[in-house]
């Protein structure tokens, strides 16, 4: 649902609210800025931010490695199993849905409640950003910031958030490690020749028919690494759930490697006459992607994917992304996170895919 259709609701809700200006005004002691965000749209904003909520998930993930404790609202609780590699505070933090998905479940009531000085939407261009940035900002009275945060612009986007956040220290030290993520793997994909390109299916939900085909935001770490999507379909979704195959087209597709989402048939695949007789499974070269705290592929597609790269990468290339993966995913949790991530605790994450492949 877009935010025009519910600003009717909260207008009604809070008759004080004015639905009229995309203008946020400010008493006269505070010192404001004006920042462009991605959209090119001019948000007059405070100087001194300390208090930020974001539009939905993918906001929420980022927001959270750069500034937790500013943060004054979630887009959803976190599981219990999140809970241990995750900032304390965001387990106790009002939630307050998501903007865009595949409908908006976003609670303007709550969100207002929550404060916050600015709503930050991050993630992906949409075709209808702007004016959804203005309705947001104008049925909430808060300003609204959309800062383009997709792989290619992550980097860009943290240097971005330390400038209006006041916290350029940290965000140089998030985007100095994309860029040397991205660029690693623009280096490692320039020397894969096409004959020795892996196609790789990025399944989602417990079937593994649920595909992230190519050209879809989820799947945005198949081609960085140098791979290639086996899922070519002519309407691409880019929703959670991606587009949905079936038994014949998988065969058509035929993929080298298939990436499993936790909870699926990964356990079982092996002794299912319907798989048995598909490339991947036949030579063994099916795994279950890792997801704690997130899926390191997308699900949703945000700062996790970064991880996501590192590990594919390492994992169907491993003379090329030549390096220790599970030192790789401390340094990540440590840097993302704040967590100490424990060999064992690694071990267990990387166990269906990582150290298979190490152990054959």
């Amino acid at each position: 649902m877009r935010i025009k259709l519910i600003a009717v609701v909260v207008a009604l809700l809070l008759p004080c609210i004015s639905a009229c200006s995309t203008a946020v005004s400010y008493g006269s002691g505070i010192e404001t800025t004006v920042f462009t965000d991605s959209a090119g749209r001019a948000v007059v904003l405070p100087k001194d931010i300390t208090r930020v909520a974001p539009s939905g998930s993918v906001a929420t993930m980022i927001l959270a490695t750069i500034c937790p404790d500013y943060m004054v609202c979630v887009s959803s609780t976190p599981s219990s199993s999140q809970y241990k590699y995750l900032p304390d505070r965001l387990m106790d933090l009002p939630t307050t849905g998501q903007l865009y998905g595949s409908r908006s479940t976003i609670n303007l009531e709550s969100l207002i409640g929550a404060a916050p000085q600015v709503i930050i939407d991050l993630g992906d261009r949409k075709d209808s950003i702007a004016s959804d940035m203005d309705s947001l900002q104008s049925t909430t009275g808060i300003a609204t910031v959309f800062i383009e945060a997709d792989l290619v612009n992550l980097a860009d986007a943290y240097r971005s958030l330390g400038t209006i956040l006041g916290l350029q220290e940290r965000a140089d030290a998030l985007a100095s490690f994309v860029d040397e993520t991205m660029d690693t793997a623009a280096r490692n994909r320039s020397v894969i020749s096409d004959s020795d390109r892996v196609s790789v299916m990025y399944t989602s939900g417990p079937s593994g028919l649920s595909t992230n085909a190519a050209g879809s935001v989820q799947a945005q770490v198949i081609d960085l690494v140098g791979a290639n999507n086996a899922i070519i379909v002519d309407d691409v979704s880019n929703a959670g759930g991606g587009n949905i195959i079936d038994l014949e087209q998988l065969y058509n597709f035929d993929p080298d490697a298939v990436l499993f989402s936790m909870g699926s048939i990964f356990d079982s695949v092996s002794l299912l006459s319907a798989w048995s007789g598909l490339s991947a499974v036949k030579n063994s070269m099916f795994y279950e992607i890792p997801e704690l705290p997130y899926n390191w592929m997308a699900s949703p597609p945000s700062v996790n994917m970064i991880l996501g790269i590192w590990w594919l990468g390492n994992l169907i290339y491993p003379d090329v992304y030549d390096y220790d993966m599970v030192e790789m995913a401390q340094r990540v949790y440590d840097l993302l996170w704040g967590y100490a991530l424990s060999t064992e605790e690694a071990h267990t994450m990387l166990a269906n895919s990582t150290l298979i492949v190490n152990n054959r």
